[in-house]
């Protein structure tokens, strides 16, 4: 059975159907009906926890009170006009763009350069060494082994050492894992001036501006956080928000998962340097990944 069959088949028996899901009373008794269908699952779980295995109905009153939650679910659906299979589709999409499936290998994009000039394009592998040249002020990147300097140095612009001055492998994994970032694409001379509306838009100062601000975003949280140590996943919201503020540009493509797997290599990739002060990072565009090596 499929979701707007049972959605048709359920309205047919909605004893209150002549009230509108417009008006606040419609709307009530199916919101009460769910909260209290809940609480039902919630007593019969709770028996089971008490009772262990001398409970042996709580996958039949499960069903049960499951089948109850499914109905008012689909009540309140008809009584604001939306499809219960729209919105299981849409709830499919947002969790697939949200969560890594177990198992499977990083999904692979097309690079956003992929069409550009070969001297335009990010480089599919680089190595980076980012370093203090002054212990606990400064600190720079450079291409390993015997590369020029990326940039210039890095204070923290802090009255307080946070290690900001670290903050470019937070561009470094955005570039590796996001196969975008507009702050290294104008360090390296990358820029795709061969499309002046890319090079202004994707590109130019507005991006950079835009990249520094989405990094600055996540390091406050990361700082609450002890910068993610032991941490699997990522609030949400906060994915959500740096995806709202990045919309309208290349990057808008990238799902909420790819920028947790960019921040999270990032923020390993930190820990490191706030710990040694230095480090050597493989990044390998095609794969998708941030890599210590030293």
């Amino acid at each position: 059975m499929d979701f707007d069959h049972y959605q048709d088949a359920a309205s047919g028996t909605d004893q209150f159907g002549g009230k509108s899901g417009n008006n606040d009373d419609g709307l009530m008794i199916p919101l009460l009906g769910l909260a209290g269908e809940t609480g039902t699952l919630l007593a019969e779980f709770k028996k089971k926890i008490r009772d262990k295995e001398s409970y042996e109905g709580f996958k039949a009153r499960a069903e049960e009170e499951l089948g109850d939650v499914l109905w008012y679910l689909s009540n309140i659906a008809s009584r604001l006009n939306l499809s219960m299979s729209e919105i299981a589709a849409k709830n499919l999409h947002k969790t697939q763009e949200r969560w890594p499936i177990a198992g499977d290998d990083p999904e692979m994009f097309l690079f956003f350069d992929e069409g550009s000039p070969q001297k335009e394009r990010l480089p599919r592998t680089l190595k980076v060494r980012v370093s203090e040249i002054e212990p606990g002020q400064k600190a720079r990147m450079q291409i390993y082994p015997d590369g020029e300097h990326i940039g210039a140095p890095l204070t923290d612009n802090a009255y307080q050492d946070d290690g900001y001055r670290f903050h470019d492998v937070m561009h470094l994994a955005n570039m590796a894992v996001l196969g975008w970032s507009p702050v290294m694409r104008s360090l390296l001379g990358l820029k795709r001036r061969s499309q002046p509306k890319v090079d202004e838009v994707e590109d130019g100062g507005r991006a950079i501006v835009l990249e520094e601000a989405v990094v600055a975003f996540i390091y406050s949280n990361a700082k609450e956080r002890r910068y993610y140590e032991n941490i699997k996943h990522l609030d949400s919201e906060m994915l959500l928000t740096v995806k709202r503020i990045v919309t309208h540009v290349e990057v808008g493509a990238r799902k909420t998962k790819d920028w947790e797997r960019a921040i999270m290599k990032g923020y390993a990739a930190f820990r490191h340097l706030l710990k040694h002060r230095e480090g050597v990072f493989e990044l390998n565009l095609r794969e998708r990944d941030l890599t210590i090596l030293t």
